[in-house]
């Protein structure tokens, strides 16, 4: 009995530390969840204010948190893009690829980022994620119009 308990600590203690950690310590936002194919993502944006000299700036993180609702592990890829809500572009900003175990969730993953001086603009971010090899999801968006996290 006590070797199988050693066992069971001592897989739980590998697994503890094969988890990804949070992406940052500041609140990450999220927006609506997308699929394909069992696997759905969830488009997360962060943003960190810093300042250099007497100017702020903010980085706008883009995220994603994964879940495989399969019967067996896979492999996700997903990609990010960025633009300034009023007039913007989108832009890439990030793409990525993570193991995800079979009916679990991952993340946030963080996927990019981009530097903005500080401004009263909303910015968003789009991801969309695909089994490998598989189908592209439809986009899911997060936004943000503030700049002091």
């Amino acid at each position: 009995m006590l070797k199988r308990t050693g066992t069971v600590v001592a897989a739980a203690a590998v697994a503890a530390l094969a988890l990804p950690a949070d992406a940052h310590a500041t609140a990450v936002a999220c927006g609506g969840s997308v699929s394909t194919q069992g696997i759905s993502g969830n488009g997360c944006i962060s943003a960190d204010r810093w300042k250099d000299g007497r100017v702020f700036f903010r980085t706008i993180t883009a995220h994603t948190t994964l879940t495989n609702t399969r019967p067996h592990a896979t492999w996700v890829e997903y990609e990010a893009y960025f633009r300034v809500v009023s007039g913007g572009h989108w832009v890439k900003i990030g793409n990525g690829r993570t193991a995800v175990q079979r009916r679990s969730t991952v993340g946030p993953v963080e996927i990019g980022s981009t530097d903005r001086v500080c401004g009263p603009v909303k910015v968003e971010i789009r991801v969309h994620v695909r089994p490998a090899g598989g189908a592209w999801s439809n986009w899911s968006s997060a936004a943000t119009s503030q700049c002091q996290t």
